[in-house]
This record gives C-alpha cells, sequence and structure tokens, in this order.
C-alpha cells in the first residue's frame, strides 16, 4: 500500500489510455509542481459518482487507475497536461485534502493475455468501431490502437461509446475475457437503444 496525489474527476480513465488535462485549480497546480520534482511523477484518478469535485462534498469511487505524467505545457492561466494510464489501484483510505487530495491504494493485481482470446478481441473492435461510426464521439472509428493485445483491449474500453458508470464497470474488470465480454455486451446495447430511438 502506498499513498499518492489524487485527481478525482467526472471520467473514468483506463490503463494504456491517454489523459489529457487543463489544470487551473490552485491545490491541482502545486500536485501537479510536486509531480515535476519526482522520479516517478504518477498520481491516481478516479471517478467522482456523486457531486462536484470543486468544494469538495463529492462522492468518490474505490477504484481508479495511475497515472504517469508525460506531458505539462505551461498556457496564459492553466497549465495543459497529458498523462497517461498505467495500473488500477483500490483506494484503501483518503489521507489529505490540503494542499491537494492524496490517498492510500493497494494495487490491483494486472489483467492477463491469452492467445485463445483473440477471436474476442477482433469481435469487441470490429462492433466498437461499428458503433463509433455512427455516432458523435470524441474517438474516430478508425482510431489507431496498440499492437500489444492487453493494452488494445483496455483502449476499446476507453474508445466505446458508453457513459461513466458503464465504464467504471469495466475498470473493475478481473479476466480480459470479462472485460471484452462487457464491452461487447455493452457496446451491443447503445447499438440497439440508437436504432431504436
Amino acid at each position: 500500500m502506498s499513498e499518492i496525489p489524487m485527481f478525482p474527476l467526472g471520467s473514468v480513465l483506463f490503463p494504456h489510455t491517454p489523459l489529457p488535462l487543463r489544470v487551473f485549480e490552485p491545490r491541482y497546480l502545486t500536485m501537479i509542481g510536486r509531480l515535476l520534482d519526482d522520479e516517478d511523477p504518477d498520481f491516481g484518478v478516479v471517478l467522482i459518482e456523486r457531486g462536484h469535485e470543486v468544494g469538495g462534498g463529492d462522492l468518490r469511487s474505490r477504484v481508479g487507475t495511475k497515472a504517469r505524467l508525460v506531458s505539462v505545457t505551461a498556457a496564459a492561466d492553466a497549465l495543459q497536461i497529458v498523462a497517461v494510464g498505467t495500473s488500477r489501484f483500490t483506494v484503501e483510505r483518503w489521507t489529505q485534502e490540503n494542499p491537494h487530495p492524496a490517498a492510500d491504494v493497494a494495487v490491483t493485481p494486472e489483467l492477463t493475455w491469452n492467445d485463445a482470446l483473440s477471436p474476442l478481441r477482433t469481435e469487441a473492435e470490429a462492433i466498437v468501431r461499428r458503433v463509433l461510426a455512427r455516432s458523435d464521439s470524441q474517438w474516430d472509428a478508425d482510431v489507431e490502437l496498440s499492437s500489444d493485445p492487453l493494452a488494445a483491449s483496455w483502449q476499446l474500453a476507453a474508445i466505446a461509446p458508453l457513459g461513466e458508470y458503464d465504464r467504471y464497470t469495466l475498470l473493475q474488470s478481473t479476466t480480459t475475457g470479462g472485460l471484452l465480454r462487457q464491452i461487447i455486451d455493452m457496446t451491443l446495447d447503445v447499438e440497439l437503444l440508437r436504432s431504436s430511438l
């Protein structure tokens, strides 16, 4: 178990996916400044389940993803940062809110890949890309995925046109096969819902 700085957000971060952020709140500017001095500039991202992070009083999810800070650019009134999701964790307890949130976290075991899952991953990718092509999404249907099959599975979860609570369910997956099956089922549910409107 280790203590890490935390950045609660209104969205889920998956391993192997980028996280661009515009940072302007003083406490998170402080956090980024401290991370720039660290050898391992990692912070945790958890979903805000209810409420607003600004001003506190929010309800935060227990399962999150570590993010590795990869670039920081100063703008006139904010910092533009890019981080990449690495490993998942479970929050054991929140340790502080000032100068920025922090929590003790336990790392979640990594999912494993088995080549027998390749047809399932291919099916999941085809369904996600098909539904993306008919959706108004931030992701293009032809977005490039990692050549690593496990990383690509997480990236499929990230680009699937789902709501944040569905994404949070995917984040809690305990097997790669389970992750891929849920991506397929949830994306097909979205497609069915849209076709019935």
